[in-house]
């Protein structure tokens, strides 16, 4: 956990997002799913949005996906985004079938296009203990 605190918007873990988040600050991606009918299930949920079924589980994520949309944020009214302009907002498309609402980040990030492939990366964020999974194209 980083000594500066933050001013941005923090995710706060539920009893069933938990799991998500402290798999997070391992640097490790999982998915939720149903037992029941297998669906998988992106944001955690508790239950499932198909069969509506409470027996859920989690697997790992291979953390490869392709850019499905993005939007390249170059001004900010939101103060804890001010110092972060320009900053790339996607969807991206994991190879899990599932998609996520998610940063694309590195050197490349602002030369993104949809149909990129890119690979889960992690950022913690400063004076928590959340850790972000974010995406860098791959080369």
């Amino acid at each position: 956990m980083s000594e500066q605190p933050t001013n941005r918007p923090v995710p706060r873990p539920t009893a069933w997002s938990k799991p998500y988040w402290d798999a997070a600050r391992e640097e490790r991606l999982i998915i939720q799913h149903c037992k029941t009918c297998s669906t998988k299930i992106m944001n955690p949920k508790q239950y499932c949005p198909n069969c509506l079924s409470d027996d859920l589980g989690w697997s790992a994520s291979t953390g490869l996906g392709t850019v499905y949309s993005y939007s390249i944020q170059k001004r900010s009214a939101a103060s804890p985004f001010v110092g972060k302009v320009p900053y790339v907002v996607a969807v991206v498309r994991l190879e899990d079938d599932v998609q996520l609402l998610t940063n694309i980040v590195g050197d490349r990030a602002l030369s993104v296009q949809c149909g990129d492939a890119v690979r889960v990366a992690f950022e913690p964020i400063a004076g928590t203990d959340i850790t972000l999974p974010v995406f860098e194209l791959v080369d």
